[in-house]
């Protein structure tokens, strides 16, 4: 239905005349172009990977982005615990680069981004991602990985790769799904109800409806507080109260979780080969995690309040809502397609069971922390044709524009969430997470067109071509242009040899240009006495104080990729792909470490001219070079009166290295401050060099069952005294499918069947015993064994 014309040059796109020939037999995948029943497509020129719906539920998970991370040994989302916003929204990667280099498009189109900023800990820090898991997998018909560099094709961002969802496109039909699981522990409840509805619509056209409501209870794997909890009493003695004192007071996993979600796919004629269609979505999130436990004798806390002492709940509202709106018609020899999409996000911080300390017994419990919002709006104009070409061959033209507008806002919190009073000298600010002040309040947005030329050319059986370019201008930066080059040659029969090379680019995100969280304390002047506001935090290129310190505009940061790989195809079924490749990329955007008065005596006379007491900022501060390699081999085997076998294995290598850390003129000699050793370790081995699955499906008669073994490579986390690396893992899933009637289907499963768990936080950096597990990143959760039952009835 959606002929994304745009799609007919992209490189990995299948080629034409075969296209062409097949087209009304057979449903055409559009953007990353394959029809191939397997998981990776055997005969594009770059990488390609299908994951199709039965793929997504055969993992057992219920989150869109988690069940991408089992089928799809290329991507990864990490799990992390205690880290702010980033435990309702958490990042994910492909080929271990930052989580915005992947181009995230739904049937075909560019998707917005979340508001957040990830600014704890975790890998992809000072990232903003696409939030897959605001698409209920319910809609999702299947999932599209172009594992290759595509900025030349799409724009920004693309320099890992491109995810494209494809919504269910039904026109009659549907399907109820139930969910319903716990874990070995015995918490982490899940329920989720699933409804997909398909209906005729217009003329020859369909409407297609999911709904979906998924709420999760929280895990909690922290361990017990032996910390003493409450002053001494007058004579030197312990409080009594230590004794009955619950020592499990903080919360360390995954976060009470509510998501509703309602997303739409249309289209339908208008005579003739018109088409008009539209698809969106709306999705609402309340998530409930912890902060740091206040003890009863913290200086944070009011006795008055909280006598026992108090865990902040960071409980932020989240909402997405999309339109597209899109004609395609035919003018004479060309195919047209025109579009018009909205895409926002916000991220409204709340939080609960705190207090603002300087505002002493009078203060509230619950407060508005601000909210941060993203808009984006596209409009997209895709022209294509074919054109007789050397022997006797056809070369597609594709040619288009585009023009966005991308909008960021951050909106300042009630003043009790940020204000500092002047009760006991306490600290100031809602506990567990200090609200937006005004200062940090700002509303801006940016714009850019881009111009693209894409061909494409199946010039023998064996030998197939495709080019491309984009030039593309925004309104803060300048202009970039960018190239790609791929090419497929069939060796023989079963066996094909292709290759790609591409530059790329990402402009600096809204988020990154605009975001700002400043808190304003008071000092007393030394000399009159009088309290002076001074300001730290996350300054945006726009403060005074960056402007001082010599920090420039960001840039885009440029990347330059070459892929070469082998595909092998036999009449017996199996197929192996293999794929090695290199991204560079110079003038990586990071979020740089707090630089102070105190860091020279230069700094110190520039930080004079400010109210700032510290920043730190968005810096254009990496070289990096990343290599790897990806695997994937399928085949089926028939058994007979034993059934149907499918048998997939996949592997991913990659490796990030620094080429070179750029700082400021100014702060050349701050490289531990703005770029510790924590830091290098998040930007490479932090992510897996090595992850991979073996899975095996057998089919007998009304029996499905599902097997797969997962592999989770060696990782480094850095803590304030040292680096850990963490040993490798396995874990397995297990699921059987029974077709109670041709339209009813329970299957019962486990994930992570033998209770699999990360090493331990070393002794000497687990907080007292507190946090046993690493916070910030750890490949597969730490939640343990889950267990579950799903009841589907298709109609």
């Amino acid at each position: 239905m959606f002929r994304n014309l745009v799609a007919l040059a992209v490189a990995a796109t299948l080629p034409a005349p075969l296209l062409a020939a097949e087209e009304a037999a057979v449903e055409r995948i559009e953007v990353v172009g394959s029809r191939i029943a397997l998981r990776t497509a055997t005969d594009s020129a770059a990488p390609v990977d299908i994951i199709s719906a039965e793929d997504l539920a055969a993992t057992g998970q219920l989150e869109t982005a988690k069940a991408l991370q089992f089928a799809a040994p290329s991507y990864s989302f990490p799990f992390s615990s205690v880290t702010d916003g980033t435990d309702a929204v958490r990042p994910a990667n492909l080929r271990g680069m930052s989580p915005d280099h992947t181009l995230v498009l739904v049937n075909g189109k560019r998707r917005h981004t979340t508001a957040l900023v990830h600014l704890s800990g975790t890998v992809g820090k000072g990232s903003s991602n696409v939030d897959l898991n605001a698409i209920p997998m319910s809609a999702i018909k299947r999932i599209e990985i172009l594992r290759d560099g595509a900025a030349a094709q799409y724009g920004s961002d693309a320099i890992a790769g491109v995810i494209n969802v494809v919504l269910k496109d039904a026109d009659q039909g549907g399907s109820i799904s139930t969910h319903l699981g716990q874990t070995y522990e015995g918490d982490g409840e899940q329920v989720r109800v699933g409804l997909n509805h398909g209906m005729q619509f217009g003329h020859e056209g369909f409407l297609n409806l999911s709904l979906e409501s998924h709420h999760k209870n929280p895990t909690n794997r922290a361990g017990n507080d032996p910390r003493q909890q409450y002053p001494e009493l007058a004579d030197g003695s312990p409080d009594p109260r230590e004794e009955s004192f619950d020592r499990n007071n903080h919360h360390v996993g995954d976060s009470d979780y509510q998501n509703y979600g309602l997303f739409l796919n249309a289209g339908t004629a208008l005579g003739g080969d018109d088409q008009l269609y539209f698809f969106g979505g709306y999705s609402e999130r309340e998530s409930n995690s912890g902060a740091f436990y206040r003890r009863a004798r913290d200086s944070r806390n009011v006795p008055e309040i909280y006598p026992d002492g108090f865990l902040p709940q960071i409980n932020p509202e989240i909402i997405d809502a999309s339109l597209l709106v899109g004609y395609e018609l035919e003018v004479g020899e060309w195919s047209l397609d025109a579009s018009a999409g909205y895409g926002q996000n916000s991220f409204e911080y709340r939080v609960k069971n705190s207090l603002n300390a300087s505002l002493g017994p009078t203060s509230q419990t619950e407060f508005d922390a601000g909210k941060l919002t993203t808009n984006e709006l596209n409009l997209n104009i895709d022209a294509s044709r074919y054109y007789d070409f050397a022997n006797d061959s056809e070369l597609v033209v594709a040619l288009g524009a585009s023009w966005r507008n991308s909008g960021y806002e951050v909106e300042a919190g009630e003043q009790a969430s940020y204000i500092r009073g002047d009760y006991q000298g306490k600290s100031g600010g809602s506990q567990g997470f200090g609200g937006f002040t005004p200062e940090s309040a700002v509303d801006e947005d940016r714009h850019n067109l881009g111009l693209y030329l894409e061909l494409e050319n199946q010039y023998s059986d064996q030998f197939y071509w495709a080019a491309a370019a984009r030039y593309e201008d925004y309104s803060d930066f300048g202009s970039n242009t960018s190239w790609k080059l791929a090419g497929r040659w069939d060796l023989t029969d079963s066996l094909a040899l292709r290759a790609t090379t591409n530059t790329g680019f990402r402009a600096p995100s809204v988020q990154q240009l605009y975001f700002t969280n400043i808190s304003t304390f008071f000092d007393p002047d030394p000399v009159t006495g009088e309290f002076v506001p001074r300001e730290s935090g996350t300054f945006n290129t726009l403060a005074p104080i960056t402007q001082a310190l010599g920090v420039n505009e960001l840039e885009p940061e440029i990347s330059h990729s070459y892929s070469l790989g082998l595909v092998y195809s036999h009449d017996s079924g199996l197929t192996v792909t293999l794929d090695a490749y290199r991204i560079d990329v110079d003038d990586r955007i990071i979020l740089s470490g707090s630089v102070d008065k105190e860091s020279s005596p230069q700094i110190e006379t520039l930080f004079a001219g400010t109210n700032a007491e510290s920043a730190r900022f968005f810096i254009n501060g990496l070289d990096t070079r990343t290599q790897g390699l990806d695997l994937v081999a399928t085949q089926e085997f028939d058994l007979g009166s034993w059934g149907e076998l499918k048998a997939n294995l996949a592997y991913a290598y990659n490796d990030t290295e620094i080429q070179s850390v750029n700082l400021p003129t100014i702060l050349s000699g701050q490289q531990e401050q703005l770029f510790d050793r924590r830091e290098e370790i998040r930007a490479t081995d932090a992510n897996l060099h090595h992850k991979g699955n073996l899975g095996f499906t057998h089919s007998l008669n009304d029996l499905t069952t599902h097997l797969r073994f997962s592999y989770f490579g060696t990782y480094t986390v850095g803590y304030s005294r040292t680096e850990v690396k963490y040993d490798a893992k396995w874990t397995t899933d297990l699921s059987a499918s029974y077709a109670l009637t041709d339209a009813l289907t329970l299957t019962a499963g486990a994930q992570n069947l033998f209770d699999t768990y990360p090493e331990k936080r070393p002794e000497d950096n687990n907080f007292n015993g507190i946090f046993i597990y690493p916070l910030t990143n750890t490949p597969f959760g730490f939640n343990g064994g889950y267990y579950y039952m799903d009841l589907t009835y298709r109609y």
